[in-house]
C-alpha cells in the first residue's frame, strides 16, 4: 500500500506541473490587424473563447474536448487594417483568419510541449525526493513519472485543439456597454456551420464596428445614465451587483424589494437605499406599507399614486416629482401587503378596476411626466394600450417589473422598460431555476428636453459573475429611416 500510495503521488504530482505550465504559458502573437495574447484556462467548460477589450466583447466557441478553455484576447488594434478588413469583406478575412489559425496551432503545440516537459520535470523531482526506504524502486518512481506525462501531453494533443464544428456560439460582455454592431447569430446548423465560417463572420465584425458602429455615430461620451431594477425578493446575496452597477447615476427600483415586507427583510434589505446617488422607489405586491415608511425615513424618494410618501405615512401632494433634472411619477401597487393585515399575500391579479385607476391616474400626466414608475405591467394595461393608440408628444419611459423577464419595447414616444428580476427571482429561486440576476441602464439628455438614447439590459449569472447584455439604440436618429419613394 506505502508503495501504491507513493507512485500515486508522483503521479498527481506530474498532473499538477502539467496544469501549472500550461496555466502560466502564454505567447503574445503579431497578425496583420493587431496582436494577439493566446492563453490556456485549465478547469473550465471546455470551449475556444475570442475577447476584445477595447470593445468589451466576447464569442465564445464549445469546440474544445478538454474542460479547459483556449484564450484569444486582442491586446491591441490596427484600425487602419482593420477599416481595410470592414471594406474588403471575406476576402480578406480569410487571410488574417488563416494568421490566426496558425498563430493558435504554433502556440497549442508549444503549450503541450511545455505542459509534458513541466509535468515531467515536477514529477522527477518528486520522484527523486522519495526515493528510498520502504517505497518503490526509483525505476518504479522515475517510469511512473514518465509515462504521466506521455499520458497527459496525448490527452492534450486529442482533447485541447479546437474541433471544427461547432454549435451555437454564445455572445458575453463583462460589464454593461455591448457593442450593437456585431450582429446576433442567425439560426445556425450543429453540422452545416464551420469554426473556419464563423471566425470570418467574427473578424468582419470587429472590423465594422471600429470603422462605424452599426452605420451610424456612437452614443457621445458623458451622457447622464440611471439604473432601473426591480424584483429582489430579498435576496441580498446580489446586492453588491446591484450596488456596482448603480454608482454614480440614479436607481429606479420598480417595487418587490421584498418577499413579504416584513420587518426582518427590511432589516436586510435597506442597504439599497445607499445604491446610486438617489433611490427612486414604487412598491410592488410583495412590499408593505411599513417597508415605503422606512425606505423613506432613509431618504429615498418612494413615490405613490398621491406623491411622495413622508416617513410619517402621509404624502405631499405631488403627483410629479422632479429628481435629478428628471420629472418622475409613481404608482403604489394596490397588493402591497399592509402591516394591520399582518402582512397577508394579497396575490398578484390586478382587476380590471384597478386597471382603469391606473389610466385615469397617468391620462392628465401625459406630456407632463419625463417617467412614470409601475410593479406590475398587467395593472398598466389598459393605460399603454391607450398611450399607443394616442402616443404622447413627448417622450415617456414606463418602467415596470413584475414578471422576472428583461424586456423592452419601443414605439414613437413611449418606451416600456423592464430589466428583469435583480434579485434572480429571490434566493429560493436561484437554488431551484438558477435565475438570472437582471438589470438595465437607460442613457438620456436633458437638453433640450428629456430623450431617452439607448438602453442595455443586462443578465448576470450569480454562480460565476459571468454577464451578458444587449443594447438597444431609442435616439431618434437611430431608428430606421423610410425608403424614399
Amino acid at each position: 500500500m506505502r508503495r501504491v500510495l507513493i507512485l500515486a503521488l508522483v503521479a498527481l504530482a506530474t498532473v499538477g506541473g502539467a496544469a501549472a505550465a500550461l496555466v502560466t504559458f502564454e505567447l503574445e502573437r503579431r497578425l496583420d490587424v493587431g496582436t494577439v495574447r493566446l492563453s490556456v484556462d485549465p478547469a473550465r467548460e471546455g470551449a475556444l473563447d475570442l475577447y476584445v477589450p477595447l470593445v468589451d466583447w466576447g464569442v465564445r466557441f464549445p469546440v474544445v474536448r478538454l474542460p479547459a478553455r483556449v484564450n484569444v484576447d486582442v491586446r491591441a488594434v490596427d484600425r487602419d487594417a482593420l477599416v481595410e478588413l470592414a471594406e474588403a469583406g471575406q476576402l480578406n478575412a480569410a487571410q488574417v483568419r488563416e494568421q490566426a489559425r496558425d498563430a493558435l496551432a504554433a502556440y497549442l503545440r508549444l503549450a503541450i510541449l511545455a505542459s509534458a516537459l513541466g509535468g515531467l520535470a515536477f514529477g522527477l523531482l518528486v520522484a527523486f525526493a522519495v526515493r528510498g526506504g520502504a517505497g518503490p524502486p526509483l525505476r518504479w518512481t522515475l517510469t511512473t513519472a514518465i509515462a504521466t506525462a506521455l499520458v497527459a501531453g496525448g490527452a492534450l494533443v486529442a482533447g485541447l485543439p479546437p474541433r471544427s464544428n461547432i454549435g451555437s456560439p454564445q455572445y458575453y460582455a463583462n460589464g454593461p456597454e455591448v457593442p450593437t454592431a456585431l450582429r446576433a447569430l442567425e439560426s445556425l446548423g450543429a453540422s452545416a456551420q464551420t469554426l473556419d465560417d464563423e471566425i470570418d463572420e467574427q473578424l468582419v465584425g470587429i472590423a465594422r464596428f471600429v470603422n462605424a458602429p452599426a452605420g451610424r455615430g456612437a452614443l457621445r461620451s458623458g451622457l447622464p445614465h440611471l439604473t432601473v431594477a426591480s424584483d429582489l425578493h430579498n435576496n441580498v446575496i446580489a446586492l453588491p451587483a446591484l450596488e456596482r452597477a448603480a454608482r454614480g447615476g440614479l436607481l429606479l427600483f420598480a417595487g418587490d424589494l421584498t418577499d413579504r415586507g416584513s420587518p426582518v427583510e427590511q432589516a436586510l434589505v435597506l442597504r439599497v437605499a445607499r445604491a446610486g446617488t438617489r433611490l427612486v422607489f414604487v412598491s410592488g405586491n410583495h412590499d408593505s406599507d411599513v417597508l415605503e415608511r422606512k425606505l423613506a425615513r432613509t431618504g429615498a424618494v418612494v413615490l405613490t399614486r398621491s406623491g411622495r410618501l413622508r416617513g410619517n405615512g402621509t404624502t405631499d401632494g405631488r403627483v410629479i416629482q422632479r429628481v435629478a433634472g428628471l420629472r418622475i411619477a409613481g404608482y403604489d401597487d394596490p397588493l402591497k401587503r399592509l402591516a394591520i393585515d399582518e402582512y397577508r399575500d394579497n396575490g398578484a391579479n390586478y382587476t380590471l378596476t384597478e386597471q382603469e385607476r391606473f389610466a385615469a391616474w397617468l391620462e392628465p400626466l401625459r406630456d407632463r411626466v419625463d417617467i412614470v414608475m409601475v410593479h406590475a405591467p398587467g395593472l398598466a394595461r389598459l393605460a399603454r394600450a391607450s398611450l399607443q393608440a394616442t402616443p404622447p408628444r413627448r417622450p415617456l419611459v414606463l418602467v415596470v417589473g413584475h414578471t422576472h423577464t428583461p424586456a423592452l419595447q419601443a414605439a414613437g414616444t413611449l418606451t416600456a422598460l423592464n430589466a428583469g428580476s435583480v434579485g434572480g427571482g429571490g434566493t429560493g429561486n436561484l437554488a431551484e431555476a438558477g435565475g438570472n440576476i437582471g438589470l438595465a441602464r437607460l442613457t438620456y439628455t436633458r437638453q433640450p428636453s428629456f430623450q431617452p438614447r439607448a438602453a442595455d439590459l443586462v443578465e448576470i449569472d450569480p454562480g460565476d459573475g459571468h454577464a451578458q447584455a444587449r443594447r438597444i439604440r431609442l435616439d431618434p436618429e437611430a431608428q430606421p429611416q423610410p425608403s424614399p419613394p
